[in-house]
């Protein structure tokens, strides 16, 4: 299995980095494509194993998956450039460009049949966290869907979903990591005005978060049922969230996700 990722950018290049700390890529089996030597240098340094080079179309005549790690507007001169390959070798093409759906690839492509996959990664790529939505066009084998859904477990958890819902999962994933983040905000500045030091708050915030999300995981809860473990009766718990209720928290989350959704 051959990869050949198109952008080595902030997004390409946590890609390649994780792929190639993972097992099912090797890493002297992945090339890496960017405009400039300085963007490659840096990738190239960090996994000397591996390839790089500023050419597209020589790093996409021997793939067997090709990434398109590349801004929205660049991916139909990009699908240009690597014609000849796409043509002649038929390899798997996924999309990392939002908001381009699969009838326009494929247009892009000239209507050439070829599996495609689209999905949306968040920041947290960077560090391998990252909830990756994923779909698939009616071409992807069941064999590839496996295996771009192993490739993305490496890099967090691939999570797939219908084409239709990519617009709404983007504003609960890729948006949403910054909506989380404006909740550890907002609690570190509480915590700061009941008397705590930046610091302190912060990291009283970040592992309260942390240990949230991994309560869940373990015991396989939603949240509710980890909510009412902690409110007792009368108790400060529940006058907190009342409040927090009261005062728009939830119905702010639901109007924001929905925003960013475009509803």
């Amino acid at each position: 299995m051959k990869a050949t990722i198109i952008g080595g950018g902030n997004m390409g290049g946590a890609i390649a980095r994780g792929l190639a700390a993972g097992s099912v890529i090797n890493a002297t089996d992945i090339t890496v494509t960017a405009r400039t030597e300085e963007t490659l240098s840096r990738i190239k340094a960090d996994v000397p194993e591996l390839n790089v080079t500023t050419d597209n179309l020589s790093a996409s005549l021997n793939a067997d998956i090709i990434f398109l790690a590349v801004k929205p507007w660049l991916v139909q001169k990009v699908l240009e450039e690597i014609f000849p390959a796409i043509h002649t070798r038929k390899p798997l093409l996924v999309s990392v460009a939002a908001g381009i759906s699969f009838d326009e690839l494929t247009a892009m492509l000239g209507g050439e049949q070829l599996g495609i996959v689209r999905v949306i990664p968040n920041t947290a790529i960077a560090i391998s966290q990252s909830p990756t939505l994923i779909c698939f066009n009616d071409m992807v084998a069941e064999a590839q869907r496996i295996l771009v859904k192993a490739m993305f477990d490496e890099l967090g958890q691939g999570i797939v979903i219908e084409e239709r819902l990519m617009a709404a999962g983007t504003a609960v994933t890729s948006c949403g990591i910054a909506y989380a983040m404006q909740y550890v905000k907002a609690a570190i500045q509480g915590a700061i005005e009941l008397g705590f030091y930046p610091h302190v708050a912060k990291a009283m915030i970040d592992q309260t978060v942390a240990g949230a999300v991994a309560l869940m995981e373990h015991n396989g809860t939603y949240p509710d049922a980890e909510i009412y473990k902690v409110c007792t009766p009368g108790g400060i718990t529940i006058k907190g969230l009342n409040e927090m209720t009261a005062q728009g928290f939830d119905a702010a989350v639901i109007a924001g996700l929905k925003k960013a959704a475009g509803k």
